[in-house]
């Protein structure tokens, strides 16, 4: 069996789009999935399987949560081993960093450089971001909240096409935490 993280985006923000993750591990659980926890209240979910790709779990998820809650949720489904690789190839100084500071936002597919080529990196320091596997690395000292390079780089123009959610430094290392191979 395989164990993946469900990253769900834009769920239990602002009152809208209400999903218990009680309810979300009932769902997960009558989808045959084996091993099933949440994670904090935004929309992240462990489960283990010997069936299906990142691809098609996560087609399947947000089908069964647009029948069961009607709203459609866009859901990103990863492996530990990719989860893993990500928080190895950060490129910013993770350990010596809050976690407030920095940020990874994962892609359903890989984001081109040329999305990106309208941002001015020197206009956003002491901001930074650097492009990974399927993901975007963001460095904001102020944190997520009063960055104005992450509005940029969330505009409609840069993710156009793509699921794209965001998760902060605690959140990238308790995923790999949670998906690891018992043992």
């Amino acid at each position: 069996m395989t164990t993946y993280a469900a990253l769900l985006r834009g769920i239990n923000v602002g009152g809208s789009r209400k999903l218990p993750m009680a309810e979300l591990r009932t769902l997960l659980a009558g989808l045959g999935h084996a091993g099933v926890r949440t994670h904090l209240q935004s929309g992240q979910a462990v489960f283990s399987t010997d069936r299906g790709d990142e691809e098609s779990l996560a087609a399947e998820l947000t089908q069964a949560i647009e029948e069961r809650f009607g709203f459609r949720v866009d859901v990103l489904v990863r492996d530990h081993g990719y989860l893993k690789a990500v928080a190895e190839a950060c490129p910013f100084p993770a350990a010596e960093l809050a976690a407030r500071q920095l940020h990874v936002t994962y892609f359903s597919a890989p984001p081109t450089p040329e999305r990106f080529a309208q941002i001015d990196p020197e206009a956003h320091l002491p901001e930074e971001f650097r492009l990974g596997e399927r993901c975007l690395y963001l460095y904001a000292p102020e944190g997520l909240g009063r960055s104005k390079l992450a509005e940029a780089l969330s505009r409609p123009r840069i993710t156009k096409g793509l699921i794209a959610t965001t998760r902060n430094w605690n959140t990238v290392l308790k995923l790999v935490e949670l998906t690891a191979p018992e043992g």
